[in-house]
C-alpha cells in the first residue's frame, strides 16, 4: 500500500505502521519509530491514552469497530497490535480486504484464546499443563477433571484475561462452584495446578521471511498476576536456558508468530519446562531491551512487520533487570517523586503518563550491572522512591 501522506522529497515514502491500541506498549513502539524514521498511526479510545499523549498519529474508535480499524488500515502499510483485544473476526475481515496484519488472525488465535493455544501446542507434541475445557457442564466438569489429577487446580477464561485477571485457583469443590459462577460457566479451561519452581519469559522476534532472533532469558517475579520484576539474564542453567530457548522457537514457528512473540514459561520442581501462555506483541517482560540490548524489542516489532532485517539481541552489559512502577496505594502520583528518583545512579526511569490508580501499571525502572542482583537492587531503589515505598 502506498500512503500518499507519507511521501517526502524525491519520491520516497515513509513506512507507515498501524497499531491497533494506545496504551504504553504503543507509546515505546513510537519512540522506536521516531528513531527508524518510521510514522507510526496508532487507534486510540481516548485523547489522553499514553501513545497519543507521547504525539503518535492517531485515530479514534473502539478495537472492535470495523470502520475505525478500516480507517486505520488505510493509512498504514500494515497493522499490528499493543493488545488482544481485537475480535478474530475482526482482524479476519481486514486480511479479507486486503490489508496487511502482522501477525496475522490465525497466529493471533493462540495468545487470544488459551484453550486453542493449549489444545495447539499439546497436538504438536509442546509440553503444556494438563488440561480440559469446561463448557456447560460447568463446575461438575472441573470436580472430574480434579478426581484425575488432584486439588488444586486452575480455572481460566479463555480469553480478555491478564496480570492475573480470569485466573482462580481452585482447592476444592465448593471453591469450584464459585468460581464457575464468577468467571461465567462457558468459555473456560481447568488444568492442573503446577508445583513452580520459577517462572521464565523468552521474547523473540521473527520476520514475514523467518528470520528470527531471540534476546536473553528472563526470570520472573509475579505478584497477584502482574510481573512485577525481572533480571537478565535468568539465574538458571545454560542448559535449561537452553532447552526454553528452543521451546520458544519452537512456539514460533508452530503459530507462524510475525513480529516480538513472548513465551512465558513455567519451570516445576523437577526441572521441566511448560509452556503457560504468549504474547504476539511487545511485552512487559522484554521492556528492559531498551537499555540492555543493542536493539529494543519496540524498534525490533517494527523491523519485523515491515520486513526489514532485525537487529541485534545481545546484552550490553553483563545483566540488567527491570522493576514495574505500580500506583502506590495511597494514590500519589510517581512523577511527583521524579527528581528525587533521577538522583539514583544507573538506573533509567520509564513513565507513561497515565493517571494514577492503586495497583496500576504506570511506569518501569530498568538498571545494568555487573550481576542481575546488581543491577536489581538499583532498580527496586529507584522504583521504591518513586512510589514512596
Amino acid at each position: 500500500m502506498v500512503v500518499a501522506d507519507a511521501e517526502l522529497g524525491g519520491g520516497f515514502r515513509v513506512p507507515v505502521v498501524g497499531m491497533v491500541g494506545a496504551g504504553q506498549l504503543a507509546r515505546m513502539t513510537h519512540q522506536a519509530a521516531i528513531d527508524l524514521g518510521v510514522e507510526l498511526v496508532v487507534l486510540a479510545r481516548r485523547h489522553d491514552d499514553p501513545a497519543v499523549t507521547a504525539g503518535a498519529q492517531v485515530v479514534y474508535g473502539a478495537p472492535d469497530d470495523p470502520e475505525a480499524l478500516q480507517a486505520l488500515s488505510g493509512r498504514c502499510d500494515v497493522v499490528t497490535f499493543d493488545h488482544e483485544g481485537v475480535p478474530h473476526a475482526r482482524i479476519a475481515a481486514l486480511e479479507a480486504a486486503g490489508a496487511r496484519v502482522e501477525p496475522g488472525s490465525q497466529a493471533q488465535l493462540f495468545a487470544q484464546d488459551k484453550l486453542v493455544a493449549r489444545q495447539g501446542f499439546a497436538a504438536r507434541g509442546l509440553p503444556v499443563p494438563c488440561f480440559a475445557p469446561v463448557g456447560a457442564g460447568g463446575s461438575e466438569e472441573v470436580l472430574a477433571f480434579a478426581a484425575g489429577h488432584g486439588w488444586p487446580v486452575v480455572l481460566k477464561a479463555r480469553s480478555g484475561g491478564y496480570d492475573g485477571r480470569g485466573v482462580v485457583v481452585v482447592d476444592g469443590p465448593g471453591q469450584a462452584r464459585e468460581a464457575v459462577e464468577v468467571l461465567g460457566s462457558t468459555g473456560l479451561l481447568v488444568e492442573e495446578h503446577v508445583d513452580i519452581a520459577a517462572e521464565v519469559a523468552l521474547v523473540a522476534v521473527r520476520s514475514r521471511s523467518g528470520e528470527y532472533s531471540a534476546y536473553p532469558l528472563v526470570a520472573t517475579l509475579q505478584s497477584d498476576g502482574i510481573c512485577t520484576e525481572l533480571v537478565m539474564p535468568a539465574p538458571v542453567t545454560s542448559e535449561l536456558s537452553e532447552r526454553a530457548g528452543e521451546l520458544a522457537r519452537s512456539v514460533a514457528e508452530s503459530v507462524d508468530a510475525t513480529g516480538i512473540i513472548a513465551v512465558e514459561l513455567f519451570i516445576d520442581t523437577r526441572g521441566k519446562i511448560l509452556i503457560n501462555e504468549i504474547a504476539l506483541r511487545p511485552h512487559n517482560s522484554g521492556h528492559a531491551t531498551i537499555e540492555a540490548c543493542v536493539t529494543s524489542q519496540f524498534q525490533n516489532h517494527l523491523r519485523a512487520v515491515l520486513g526489514w532485517p532485525l537487529g541485534d539481541t545481545s546484552l550490553v552489559a553483563p545483566a540488567a533487570a527491570m522493576v514495574n512502577v505500580l500506583g502506590p496505594r495511597d494514590s500519589s502520583d510517581p512523577r511527583a517523586r521524579l527528581a528525587e528518583a533521577l538522583a539514583v545512579r544507573s538506573a533509567s526511569v520509564h513513565l507513561y503518563s497515565k493517571s494514577t490508580a492503586v495497583g496500576r501499571k504506570l511506569g518501569h525502572v530498568t538498571a545494568l550491572g555487573a550481576t542481575g542482583a546488581e543491577a536489581l537492587a538499583t532498580a527496586r531503589r529507584c522504583a521504591a522512591v518513586l512510589t514512596g515505598a
